[in-house]
């Protein structure tokens, strides 16, 4: 690239923030003193040298000036367009401004030194692609504006500096961006800063246009949206005054509405404020929709609706009885409760401290008993409307009492939603599941329950969503659980406990029969003088196929009977009408899957050998029989101590140490021989491995076990125990007999040891299973083994049985 330089004395025309670079064009005004004197100054000096007047173009900013300068000549000096004085002056190339001097004329002179650089010919390949670019992208500029004419000219460039150059026209540039342009002597890497600069206006004029774009649409949309929402006005009004009815607005018909409404006098108050803010917000405003959803919600509620409740507790009675078998002491509860809301109402105390006379039961029984079903019967025998709430695996706490209405989709609680869907203020509801709420970050349902279910409290529940006092004394809460110790004890203590646990088999037999086959030969197509279920075959699947709290396998056997012969019906392999006797169970639905201990061959019973006691214990699907396993390991493996298997907790496991201490602080006196525990390791098992026990009630059973193992004794088959044992051999009280009992009874054993201190649960026991068990209630270990191990053979000591 070659350069050359040429001294020059030039008379100095400052411009004051503006910027001519060589190959531009401009009208100045000579009404301007500085402008004046610089070109009166060229003219006199161009008397005495050929060609035309010559000035030095030079920025001057905030009063300085810049270091380079444009050498201009004055064309043509006239009127400008306005009709004041002006000359046209065009740039030439860039001076170097030196030293001032002097000169003729008021103008300021100076030296400079001409500065011109050369691109050699061809254009080497990056500076070709740099003009194809600068030239396409000035192109794209130009067109937006709809300068076609400068296209052409600004393509004919072909003189890279000139291409630069032309940049000057740019109206977008600044100042400052101009100055370093007329500073950048390269024509290269002028043409470069010209391309950028270029570059970075094209970009921030798309991104403005986008914005210009996406304004100018949303613009559009609400004019087109006001435009048809003012175009629906006037149409409902045309239709209003057509089919005669008044004419107002949305939000005067929500006043109406309110006020025909009959609300309680704080809720109507409520509504009214929230009334008064919908007419003060616009239709584009989202609180007028969330407004509207909470009047439309408040509206819908039965605030002042309650059916009547029928107070025909005889009639009552016979509709629990009809649609439910066995389950006395809940169907006793809502016989009491009927009776007494009666009175009241006979008396007129139906509103006390403006409570109502509301209930809140809690059943809690395993599965398969009837509760959830029993809350619909419920329902039925008092008049009143039913609700079932799920409740199991709920987990947020605005699910029980709403959301704020600061959230998007904002809804009120699950009772709330119960309350409107029953369309009353006093129907029963149903809380399912009651024990399978959970709780996490987003906080407690069960919490969120202690003031629906506290009858001291509910008579003012306020839900999130709605944020009025909404009165649910009247409603008859039922709420269902399998554990008892899954439920929070605050929550426990706020409601009536009843307890389900568990059918005997001639209730089951009866439900069968009454309920069950009824509706499994309807959903099996099949009328009931085809197929006859005779009751010693329901006996049978209830005793021996089915070994359950509940009658939910035994409905599922039921089910699987009658398709059975249905398809062999189908297939022409059995004619109708069929009797199923007890006999015919095998040949359809294959063997037992329980058969009693007592049933089995003696060589084969569990307690066939020492060291095997019979337990009874309780667990979530009600009560059931569980063996215990005891062996004394050889005395040459040294394994001493105490090892238990069978998945048990610390309180079983304490339960063992107890046992294992008793024995041997009172093997002389049992006449038992306790020597061989202390080189022997001791080991107790629970069956069924793979199912976590816990509980103290099977120390008497572990204490038997280990007995019958030392002694060679076997324990007795038809004997099965329960109680906790202490240290002094004495038998202390435990829970669930009801349900050990009934466990027995399905199992078939005949007798039982309970605590001295637990005879009082056997009034909750059926009559029929008392009558079929010998209960023997201790209150000391040797009590327990006299009863439970079977006499020594011809008073010889057998040995002692050895762990693999």
């Amino acid at each position: 690239m070659a350069s050359t330089s040429t001294p020059l004395t030039l008379p100095v025309l400052p411009l004051d923030d503006e910027v001519v670079l060589p190959g531009m064009v401009v009208p100045l005004d000579l009404n301007d003193a500085d402008v004046r004197a610089a070109v009166e100054a060229a003219q006199a000096a161009a008397r005495t040298e050929p060609g035309k007047p010559k000035v030095l173009l030079v920025p001057r900013i905030d009063g300085t000036y810049a270091s380079t300068g444009v050498l201009g000549t004055v064309e043509q000096v006239g009127r400008l367009a306005d009709g004041d004085p002006g000359a046209l002056i065009r740039g030439r190339g860039r001076v170097k401004i030196g030293a001032g001097t002097t000169g003729p004329g008021a103008a300021l002179w100076v030296e400079g030194t001409t500065v011109e650089q050369t691109v050699p010919e061809p254009l080497p390949g990056h500076v070709a692609e740099l003009v194809k670019e600068y030239k396409a992208l000035a192109t794209a500029w130009l067109r937006k504006r709809g300068a076609w004419q400068v296209v052409d000219r600004v393509q004919a460039i072909d003189d890279v500096s000139a291409l630069a150059d032309n940049s000057g026209y740019s109206p977008f540039l600044t100042t400052e961006q101009k100055v370093e342009l007329l500073e950048t002597a390269d024509p290269v890497a002028r043409l470069k800063l010209a391309t950028q600069q270029l570059r970075d206006h094209l970009a921030e004029q798309d991104v403005a246009e986008t914005i210009a774009k996406d304004v100018q649409e949303g613009v559009d949309k609400q004019q087109r949206e006001f435009l048809l929402r003012r175009q629906l006005e006037a149409v409902r009004k045309e239709l209003r005054e057509i089919n005669g009815e008044q004419d107002g607005e949305e939000s005067d018909d929500y006043r109406a509405r309110v006020e025909a409404a009959d609300l309680p006098e704080k809720v109507r108050e409520a509504a009214l404020k929230e009334v008064d803010k919908l007419e003060r917000s616009s239709d584009q405003s989202p609180e007028g929709s969330w407004i509207r959803t909470w009047l439309d919600t408040v509206l819908e509620l039965p605030w002042n609706e309650r059916t009547e409740d029928a107070y025909d507790i005889q009639g009552a009675k016979a509709v629990l009885d009809a649609e439910h078998a066995g389950l006395e002491d809940v169907k006793a509860r809502i016989t009491e409760y009927l009776a007494v809301r009666k009175r009241r109402s006979d008396r007129g105390l139906g509103v006390i401290g403006g409570r109502r006379g509301g209930a809140v039961l809690a059943l809690v029984g395993p599965p398969g008993v009837g509760k959830t079903s029993l809350g619909e019967s419920v329902a039925h025998a008092m008049g009143r409307k039913f609700v079932r709430v799920a409740l199991g695996g709920v987990r947020d706490e605005a699910e029980i009492r709403g959301h704020r209405r600061t959230y998007v989709g904002a809804l009120p609680g699950r009772i709330v939603r119960a309350i409107k869907e029953a369309g009353s203020m006093n129907p029963v509801v149903l809380l399912d599941e009651i024990d399978k709420v959970g709780s996490d970050f987003r906080g407690d349902p069960a919490a969120a329950l202690l003031e629906v279910l506290d009858p001291a409290q509910n008579h003012t529940f306020r839900d999130h969503y709605l944020e009025v006092e909404l009165d649910l004394s009247d409603v008859v809460f039922l709420a269902t659980a399998n554990v008892l110790e899954a439920i929070p004890e605050a929550l426990l203590d706020r409601m009536e406990l009843v307890r389900l646990d568990g059918y005997t088999e001639d209730e089951k037999v009866v439900i069968a029969r009454d309920h069950l086959l009824p509706r499994q030969l309807e959903r099996a197509g099949i009328d009931k003088d085809e197929v006859t279920l005779e009751e010693s075959a329901l006996r049978k699947l209830a005793g021996e196929y089915t070994r359950e709290a509940g009658v939910r396998t035994l409905e599922r056997s039921i089910a699987r009977l009658l398709r059975k012969v249905a398809a062999q019906h189908e297939l022409g392999e059995r004619e109708l009408p069929f009797t199923i006797g007890a006999d015919d169970l095998r040949a359809l639905i294959g063997r037992p899957h329980h058969v009693p201990e007592s049933a089995q061959d003696p060589a084969e019973r569990r307690t066939a050998v020492p060291g095997v006691a019979t337990g009874l214990a309780v667990t979530g699907a009600g009560g059931d029989v569980l063996y215990v396993e005891a062996s004394l390991a050889d005395p040459e493996t040294g394994a001493a101590g105490l090892t238990l298997t069978g998945q048990l907790g610390d309180v079983m496991k304490e339960s063992a140490q107890i046992a294992l201490s008793f024995l041997r602080s009172h093997g002389a006196e049992l006449e038992l021989p306790v020597a061989d525990l202390k080189d022997r390791g001791v080991h107790i098992h629970f069956p069924a491995g793979a199912v976590p026990k816990d509980g103290p009630s099977a120390g008497v059973t572990m204490t038997t076990a280990l007995a019958s193992l030392l002694s060679g004794r076997l324990v007795r088959t038809d004997v099965a125990m329960t109680g906790e044992v202490s240290l002094t051999g004495r038998v202390l009280p435990i829970g669930g007999v009801k349900q050990k009992l009934l466990a027995a009874h399905r199992a078939g054993v005949t007798s039982v040891i309970i605590p001295k201190r637990n005879e009082a649960d056997l009034d909750d026991v059926p009559a029929e299973v008392l009558d079929k068990l010998d209960v023997h209630a201790v209150t000391d270990v040797r009590q327990v083994l006299e009863l439970a191990l079977s006499p020594a053979v011809n008073g010889a000591a057998p040995e002692v049985p050895v762990a693999a």
